[in-house]
């Protein structure tokens, strides 16, 4: 019996860290074999580079950079606090997070990939939720930009602009639902924030106070507080650009060695009884691994167009393993897990896939989807990242506009009602 308890407890405790160490020993014997073919097939890997760092250069780097600066700013000034105290009456019964989570669903909705997370972190580090509400927060909140659906996507390799709506509008519909569903998730968790004693003074009120007590407890001067939000901001879009860059030269790579083949092959026992035709499997299986490759591949396949739409819907929904890799880097530095994220873009996909074939049987003739609009068809290229930008920004602000306006509905209608239940 003593035995046996010790050789339980032997396994216990030793063979999570074994099992470490084989994961580090597979992790070194790929990252040698990824030297090797480097070596062997410099050509292939510099065209992956230079794709890589364009796709970065000319489309991620100059989208994300003014988001990344604004929520810098926006947190150390106490906005996010602000919210945090305005908007818990709506973020809480509706996905089981903080309030402070309106400021990140906010910012995930109206910029994409993977400023979500980043936002997520640091709220977790500021200790404003919890890891589960954290890990809620970030599955749902990480979204595909809507400049690269509405134009990336549409337009330019769709060359029909119509289609954008139906790609966004079933990827956002898919994320919320799968919002409601995880506020169920982890709903027996025992850690919680401290709540602020309430006071007499109005909900708006105290969110002011909030926001004050934020600014004053940062000692910073405004030219540091700016330089500090620049210089993070661009740490981390090189971060990112690292990763995109890394993971188009291992496309590139595995699609010359067979491998998107073999596993387009894969796909296709999951997606042929579907009624998927084997010419967009190669698709699906290069956006495993990164999505703007993959899009592409979808939007030239061979197939009917309501496949093309629904793979990219699929694609996007999934972000690839590249986006999973940057989200991985962001919450490093937090005690927030990777596999509920991991399943929740599993689940994004399938609800995207779905929800973006049932729009397109539904909103119109496939005869009528498939006439570009060449009046208003305008190439990815002809747009000035200022238009961008501004766009951008109009969703960002029109997105926080509407959800404090719903808070501030929400508070006024509880208000009434107690005052009508007082007057009885």
């Amino acid at each position: 019996m003593w035995f046996n308890k010790k050789f339980a407890k032997n396994k216990i405790y030793k063979l999570p860290g074994q099992s470490k160490d084989y994961i580090k020993l597979l992790w070194t014997i790929l990252a040698v074999l990824f030297v090797l073919t480097m070596i062997f097939q410099p050509r292939i890997v510099f065209e992956g580079a230079v794709m890589g760092l364009k796709t970065w250069w000319n489309i991620v780097f100059p989208a994300l950079l003014p988001f990344f600066i604004a929520s810098e700013l926006l947190m150390n000034f106490g906005v996010v606090h602000l919210m945090g105290v305005l908007l818990e009456p709506v973020m809480r019964p509706l996905f089981n997070v903080p309030g402070a989570g309106s400021f990140v669903m906010a910012v995930g909705f109206s910029s994409g990939y993977p400023i979500g997370s980043m936002v997520t972190a640091k709220l977790r580090l500021q200790g404003l939720c919890t890891r589960a509400e954290a890990e809620r927060l970030m599955s749902f909140t990480n979204n595909s930009s809507p400049l690269f659906m509405l134009v990336a996507a549409a337009v330019g390799m769709f060359n029909n602009p119509s289609l954008g709506w139906i790609i966004a509008g079933a990827h956002y519909l898919s994320n919320l639902t799968m919002g409601f569903g995880l506020r169920f998730y982890a709903r027996n968790d025992t850690e919680r924030i401290p709540e602020r004693p309430s006071k007499s003074r109005g909900l708006v009120s105290q969110a002011f106070q909030r926001a004050l007590q934020v600014q004053r407890q940062d000692n910073r001067p405004l030219g540091k507080i700016m330089g500090d939000a620049v210089r993070n901001a661009v740490t981390n879009l090189l971060n990112i650009g690292g990763f995109i860059i890394l993971f188009a030269v291992i496309i590139k790579l595995l699609t010359t060695a067979g491998f998107i083949n073999a596993m387009a092959g894969f796909l296709g026992i999951l997606f042929l009884p579907l009624g998927f035709s084997p010419e967009i499997l190669p698709a699906l299986a290069s956006g495993f691994f990164e999505m703007t490759i993959g899009s592409k591949l979808a939007s030239e396949a061979a197939v009917p167009l309501i496949q093309q739409v629904a793979a990219v819907g699929m694609i996007l929904a999934w972000s690839g393993l590249s986006v999973h890799a940057q989200v991985a880097s962001m919450i490093s530095e937090t005690d927030i897990r990777m596999p509920p994220f991991i399943i929740s873009r599993v689940a994004h996909s399938l609800l995207a896939g779905l929800y973006t074939y049932l729009i397109c049987k539904w909103h119109s003739p496939l005869e009528e989807l498939a006439t570009p609009v060449a009046a208003t068809a305008v190439k990815w290229q002809n747009f000035s990242y200022t238009d961008l930008n501004f766009i951008i920004f109009g969703l960002f602000f029109t997105s926080l506009a509407a959800i404090i306006l719903l808070a501030l509905l929400l508070h006024l209608a509880v208000s009434v009602r107690l005052l009508i239940f007082k007057l009885k």
